[in-house]
């Protein structure tokens, strides 16, 4: 069993896997897309609690409190960019 910091982790790089970079370095992905796909159902046993817990830490934002399959299939969810370190070397 994974504990929350590790299931949001994961979170994290199936929303790379699955979403579209944006120009401020965050990445967005639909919740339908997300709650559909193979690997991410067979990661997350509750996908909505690690979403819910991502959003709690300001790892991703989006609308709403409780995402549901179909009613909320559009919802967009941004994964935060990651803080800009003091020295940039990429």
């Amino acid at each position: 069993m994974m504990n929350v910091e590790e299931e949001v982790g994961r979170l994290r790089e199936e929303i790379k896997r699955l979403g579209q970079l944006q120009s401020d370095g965050s990445y967005k992905v639909t919740f339908g897309v997300l709650f559909n796909d193979d690997r991410c159902a067979n990661i997350f046993e509750a996908l909505v609690g690690t979403l819910r817990a991502a959003k709690k830490r300001k790892i991703v934002a989006y609308d709403g409190e409780l995402l549901l399959q179909g009613v909320h299939d559009n919802v967009v969810i941004t994964l935060m960019p990651p803080p800009a370190p003091s020295t940039a070397t990429e």
